[in-house]
């Protein structure tokens, strides 16, 4: 089951090393970024990176904390700490983690990962860029040496009292981070990555150029076990956020896993890889540490150095809990401000640039749904974001499709164009006295509305008979279903024939279900439109007698 191979070791030794030591700096930032300390980020990229890897479905997948994680995570905290009847409890973090980890597992067991690839790119870029924008917004008072309020609106209020009481010293030194971490050398971060280099120097830097906050001390050794707790004030603001976690967790992997399948020519199991991340993030709840996912710049550094199996990404987790069991020490020197500049860069990669540079020559309708899941992301939350892009961009794909429909039903001359020589010969006798609607494809609850308008207008204007082709519709809904009821029906009452052709089985049946064939009468049902069309033009021939008979009488 695992594919534990050691045919690679070499270059997954390697691959691992090197990911590890990248993962080391951003999980001290995220760990401090969500609110619960840089040793539940080191703590978080152990455990979802060890069994994420060992139990996931990309091979070469590196996972720990990441941006968008650390953003949801920051959010529960604020809000368990303002809660009056919380108490700032840090054990419900924590239960929030190991829940969004089992919905995860649920997510692989249920089979949901084929789903979530379906989340349109506009949305996907959107609530990226928007997070990269959090994590930026976020880092504005710890870059200016102040306190970290919570949330984004929080950040922003705070900002203008941050910059009067601004701490020189720290600003310097973040901006002398980002710089490092945004301008290092590719031949030198062969050795040394850049944002490591940034931490190790600017940290050295911190030591010489005056009083900034640090991190302080810092906790080392094994976790301590971090067991469920539920209360009934409390359920809705996990339930609501451990949700959102195993969501954007699971986006976020599968994102990833895409990437690696580009760089590795190979293709994960996503369903595989949601259950890996679950038990990665149960475990790391359970232990105190920070959720995650799949890490993209972890991942591409892992494969570029040689990772080419699981054990790659197992080995990035050992080498960090190494780093736990002896660094503590060390690391409680970091200042606030290296990491700000070190997350700022993370958050800048976040935002998707390419689609920003290019999203003008783009359809316009995208890069509106793109700014509108940007502005909900960073001013509403994420699930909220998510949930409105991804309603928007279906809604705008419907009307779209039954857009699509509608032309083609109004465009009677199309039909033409695979008519046999008898049908053009029916079409020119019966000139405007008969219609036929040619459906594309699956008649859809979009079109349902517009059909029904279109067909009414064609029975006022003088339309004597109506051919329904379903040869292309392998399947209605309730919606369409309707439409074409209220069709026979309003054919029925004006005294105009209603003709139907290769309708299936399964459209048939949807229609008797519903009961909404009362007035499609079995008589008027032919196998070919060749056979329709005879009949509707006999139909025609009986109407029109029947009116001269009136008049003569």
């Amino acid at each position: 089951m695992f594919n534990l191979t050691t045919r690679h070791l070499r270059g997954d030794l390697f691959g691992g090393i090197t990911a590890g030591v990248v993962a080391l700096p951003l999980a001290l930032a995220m760990g401090v970024a969500s609110g619960l300390g840089p040793i539940a980020g080191l703590y978080g990229a152990i455990f979802v990176g060890f069994f994420a890897a060992l139990f996931g479905g990309t091979e070469t997948q590196v996972s720990g904390p990441t941006g968008p994680m650390t953003v949801v995570v920051a959010g529960v905290v604020a809000s368990i700490a303002i809660h009056p009847d919380l108490s700032g409890n840090i054990e419900l973090i924590f239960t929030t983690i190991i829940l969004a980890g089992i919905f995860q597992i649920l997510f692989g067991v249920f089979k949901l990962g084929d789903y979530i690839s379906l989340v349109p790119y506009p949305v996907i870029s959107g609530f990226m860029s928007g997070i990269g924008g959090i994590i930026i917004i976020l880092q504005i008072s710890p870059l200016l040496g102040q306190e970290a309020p919570a949330g984004t609106l929080g950040a922003l209020m705070y900002a203008p009292t941050a910059l009067g009481n601004m701490n020189i010293a720290a600003l310097v030194l973040g901006l002398l981070t980002l710089l490092i971490a945004m301008k290092w050398p590719a031949s030198l971060a062969k050795f040394v990555p850049g944002p490591l280099a940034a931490l190790i120097i600017g940290t050295l830097i911190s030591l010489f150029i005056g009083s900034v906050p640090i991190l302080g001390a810092i906790p080392t050794g094994l976790p301590d076990l971090h067991l469920p707790v539920i209360t009934q004030a409390s359920f809705l603001i996990v339930a609501e956020a451990a949700l959102v976690l195993a969501v954007l967790g699971s986006i976020d992997s599968l994102l990833t896993s895409l990437v690696a399948d580009n760089m590795t020519r190979t293709r994960h199991q996503s369903n595989r890889e949601l259950i890996g991340q679950g038990i990665g993030n149960a475990l790391a709840g359970l232990f105190g540490g920070a959720p995650g996912a799949g890490a993209t710049m972890r991942t591409v550094i892992n494969i570029r150095t040689g990772g080419k199996t699981r054990i790659s990404g197992m080995v990035h987790a050992i080498l960090l809990l190494t780093v736990v069991l002896g660094m503590g020490p060390l690391a409680s020197y970091i200042p606030h401000a290296v990491l700000a500049g070190i997350l700022v860069k993370v958050g800048l990669d976040i935002i998707d640039w390419s689609y920003i540079k290019n999203s003008h020559r783009g359809p316009r309708w995208d890069l509106v749904l793109m700014i509108i899941v940007v502005a909900l992301t960073i001013f509403v939350d994420l699930m909220t974001a998510v949930a409105a892009g991804v309603v928007l961009a279906s809604l705008a794909f419907v009307k779209q499709v039954a857009n699509q429909q509608m032309e083609r039903l109004k465009a009677s001359h199309l039909v033409r164009h695979t008519a046999t020589p008898r049908e053009l010969e029916i079409l020119d006798e019966t000139g405007d006295l008969l219609t036929i609607f040619d459906f594309s494809g699956p008649l859809s609850f979009g079109a349902a509305a517009d059909l029904g308008h279109h067909a009414r207008s064609q029975l006022q204007g003088g339309t004597l008979a109506i051919v329904l082709d379903f040869s292309r519709v392998p399947f209605l809904d309730v919606s369409a279903a309707l439409a074409v009821e209220t069709i026979a029906n309003d054919a029925e009452h004006s005294n105009r024939r209603l003709y139907m052709c290769d309708m299936n089985p399964e459209v048939r049946q949807v229609l008797s279900a519903l009961e909404a064939d009362e007035y499609l009468h079995d008589a008027h049902h032919f196998e070919s439109r060749e056979q329709a069309l005879e009949a509707a033009m006999q139909g025609i021939k009986e109407i029109q007698s029947g009116h001269t008979q009136t008049q003569n009488n």
